[in-house]
């Protein structure tokens, strides 16, 4: 008889990263070890954006994450129909239709 061994992987998760931060740019570099992925938010009126979090991967865990991100795309897809990119990809809209200053 065989026994079937369950992995299982028992995930704490602290409240303040519960919270998540927003970014709306990633900016990835890589090296022959590692991948790094900085996550920034672009706010209105603001000429530079803030790293907000960075990540950092072997190859081989960041072709399991685009796999894995792939998946999740593909059944986003089908629940809630097709994802639109606007303008340029890989670059988020830079029209954040704010209001013109008025004195």
């Amino acid at each position: 008889m065989s026994e079937k061994h369950e992995n299982k992987l028992n995930i704490e998760l602290p409240e303040d990263i519960a919270e998540g931060i927003y970014s709306n740019l990633a900016v990835i570099a890589h090296s022959n070890s590692e991948f790094v992925i900085d996550f920034l938010r672009m706010m209105p009126n603001v000429p530079k954006a803030k790293v907000k979090a960075r990540i950092v991967l072997t190859p081989q865990h960041a072709k399991r994450l685009l796999g894995a991100l792939a998946d999740n795309i593909r059944r986003y897809e089908a629940q809630f129909g097709t994802i639109q990119e606007t303008g340029n990809p890989g670059m988020p809209p830079m029209n954040f239709n704010t209001p013109t200053a008025q004195a």
